[in-house]
């Protein structure tokens, strides 16, 4: 059995939007991507890429690093990486086949394919992004270890990870650090077993 692994850059104030690239995400009108850029956070955080897990994106992420990852020719390690990984793309919307190497469509409701998978793989499932899918993973207590890059910034707007609404749940803190440009990594597990309530 697999465990579930969130691994998401973050502001202050919990906004997950655009990270990476100022036209990364502009909906609802976000003006602020590529703020995690100037904090080069990834490269503290590589251990969560140790273990050489699986990927599971939502539609939206999964073709934003498609367009992005594959183009990379200037020798970045996380373009080998990615390639390389096994692929799970949680849709209703996209076809069979995907354009990536090593890509695999989960269909019909992304929560039973989601727990499906977790119980068939052995290797880990890390989810970069796909805000929405860890919503609605959240709901269903399958998310097993959060790894958050916590930036010292706040944007008062954009999409966030723990939404007005959501579920609620109780965490403890398993490990953390700080890199010199002052963003925290930290490490929680749900403080009750993923697949019970708490």
């Amino acid at each position: 059995m697999s465990k579930i692994v969130v691994f998401t850059n973050l502001t202050l104030d919990g906004v997950m939007q655009a990270p990476g690239r100022p036209d990364e995400d502009r909906r609802g009108g976000f003006e602020h991507g590529g703020w995690a850029a100037p904090f080069a956070a990834m490269q503290d955080a590589g251990d969560a890429f140790s273990t050489s897990p699986a990927l599971l994106f939502g539609r939206r992420t999964y073709e934003d690093f498609y367009a992005f990852w594959p183009n990379q020719t200037d020798g970045n390690p996380f373009t080998a990486v990615l390639d390389n990984a096994p692929k799970f793309v949680a849709s209703t919307t996209l076809k069979e086949p995907l354009p990536w190497m090593n890509s695999t469509l989960l269909k019909g409701d992304a929560g039973a394919a989601v727990a499906k998978l977790k119980q068939q793989l052995d290797t880990d499932l890390l989810i970069m992004g796909s805000g929405e899918l860890i919503q609605s993973l959240m709901q269903r207590n399958l998310v097993d270890t959060y790894v958050l890059l916590i930036h010292p910034l706040i944007l008062g707007t954009g999409r966030r990870l723990f939404v007005d609404g959501g579920p609620t749940a109780a965490l403890r803190l398993v490990n953390s650090k700080t890199t010199p440009t002052g963003v925290v990594i930290v490490t929680y597990q749900p403080a009750e077993p993923a697949g019970k309530a708490a």
